[in-house]
């Protein structure tokens, strides 16, 4: 089978940043960074090959991933039901070098469920009833690939010190316009203000719309109370999806 050139770059782009952000180092109160485009890469290029042939209109973009979800998975927002049962993707999954004892990588065996990705492929599923009708037209990606633990506390790439967060945010910016170039998309929808923020800098310029969506995240109050509902108004009301 004819491998797609927006495969073939998606997959190029995700193993130069692989590599780049492997040789980056983290102070305390970082105790532990995690890169599933390594331990997890077989899972994740098979997403990529499975779904990521393009042009797509709608491209979301994810933060980083989460402790339950794609570090676990190798799929951004990697809930393992959603990634196994509706992705049909699963297989064994490496082990980072330096594994915190506090979370563990247990693959698809792992037996927290990730809210945010529940919710998110939820709602897809929900939607589009196959990933191939989702997927035709829409594509979901991380802008940073990295999981950082503070002991058994998860950080997030907007809490690091600026020395640090340069060379990270500057390899994940090149990342993200290889994506953009490789899928062509009208719209780029940050799931979270802070994706969003990254995208519209990293973006400007370009022939294509920046907006974004409630993140799903159990953390975040309002999330708790109808994400779906919220989410699917606010694409409605930016005439990405039409009203049902």
């Amino acid at each position: 089978m004819t491998t797609a050139p927006s495969v073939r770059t998606l997959i190029a782009a995700a193993r130069t940043l692989a590599r780049e952000v492997d040789g980056m180092r983290f102070a305390p109160p970082v105790s532990h960074v995690y890169n599933p485009l390594d331990y997890a890469w077989t899972i994740h290029e098979s997403y990529l090959r499975r779904y990521g042939a393009g042009p797509k209109r709608v491209l979301f973009i994810g933060m980083n991933p989460g402790p339950f979800g794609m570090t676990q998975t190798g799929v951004p927002f990697g809930e393992v039901a959603a990634v196994r049962d509706w992705l049909g993707l699963a297989g064994a999954i490496g082990k980072p070098a330096e594994e915190n004892p506090k979370r563990p990588v247990e693959g698809f065996a792992c037996p927290r469920s990730e809210v945010s990705g529940r919710r998110l492929w939820g709602l897809f599923r929900e939607r589009f009833g196959t990933p191939e009708a989702f997927f035709a037209s829409h594509f979901v990606a991380n802008y940073c690939p990295l999981t950082f633990f503070a002991e058994g506390r998860n950080l997030t790439p907007d809490k690091l010190p600026p020395a640090e967060s340069g060379p990270l945010l500057a390899a994940c910016d090149e990342h993200l316009r290889r994506v953009v170039d490789a899928l062509e998309p009208e719209w780029v929808i940050g799931v979270g203000a802070w994706a969003e923020s990254r995208a519209a800098e990293v973006l400007a310029g370009r022939p294509l719309r920046v907006a974004r969506i409630l993140h799903p995240s159990p953390a975040n109050p309002t999330a708790n109370r109808g994400w779906a509902e919220a989410a699917t108004r606010q694409l409605e009301a930016l005439d990405i999806w039409t009203p049902s």
